[in-house]
């Protein structure tokens, strides 16, 4: 058997809080956190800015071609990685719900995916990386040595992502959020390229009644048992 790579993967839908519980694990175990959800939605963001369209292949592999994605560590231990695109920090403007959908539509083009799935591998060769997405540990990192599939019921998704934006600021709609969590499963879900499903050999967690806490002491436990 190939040997291990020593890479956590935790993947899941939307809103179930993979980046949180990723930036934990990374901290408490001396790896780097690895935000590929950042990675397409600053796609995304650069096509909404180049005026692309976001279905359309040929147009979104054009803009690849002069693509700069770069991270900076967060301000705080609350706050996400920063993401510089294009030598600007868009760190705020690629959290957005919109963004969000977008990033989804164009994670399930072929060109876009095979640069990401190319530049995650990049920084995970050695190792040393928490990867938090969709796919890491289906595709880009199937070899990983601890793989965590994160869910939770859309309802509750729902609950936690109003709860972060208004503690943000930003007012927003309960049932509108709930609506585009479920749209967003179904596209995830039922693409042909990469879809959402956990890799055979994951641990699944539920975290629809745990606390942030329990599920990233659930994690630490299975990563130190190996």
């Amino acid at each position: 058997m190939a040997e291990r790579l020593r890479i956590v993967t935790i993947d899941g839908p939307s809103g179930v809080g993979k980046s949180t519980i990723s930036r934990r694990v990374a901290q408490e175990i001396g790896f780097t956190y690895l935000d590929t959800g950042a990675m397409y939605r600053a796609v995304a963001l650069k096509c909404i800015i180049n005026g692309v369209d976001i279905h359309n292949e040929d147009e979104v592999k054009r803009i690849l071609s002069d693509l700069d994605i770069r991270f900076l560590p967060p301000r705080s231990e609350q706050d996400d990685v920063r993401v510089v695109l294009d030598g600007e920090d868009v760190s705020r403007r690629i959290r957005t719900e919109e963004i969000g959908m977008a990033a989804s539509a164009v994670s399930a083009l072929g060109p876009v995916r095979e640069r990401m799935t190319a530049m995650q591998r990049r920084i995970g060769a050695d190792g040393g990386i928490v990867a938090e997405g969709r796919d890491m540990g289906t595709v880009v990192f199937p070899g990983a040595a601890w793989k965590f599939y994160l869910d939770a019921t859309p309802e509750e998704r729902a609950r936690r992502r109003v709860g972060q934006l208004r503690r943000r600021g930003v007012e927003v709609n309960v049932e509108e959020i709930l609506a585009r969590i479920r749209k967003r499963d179904r596209d995830d879900s039922e693409r042909s390229l990469a879809p959402l499903r956990p890799a055979p050999d994951a641990v699944h967690i539920d975290s629809t009644d745990m606390s942030v806490e329990e599920v990233a002491a659930r994690v630490l436990e299975m990563v130190g048992r190996n």
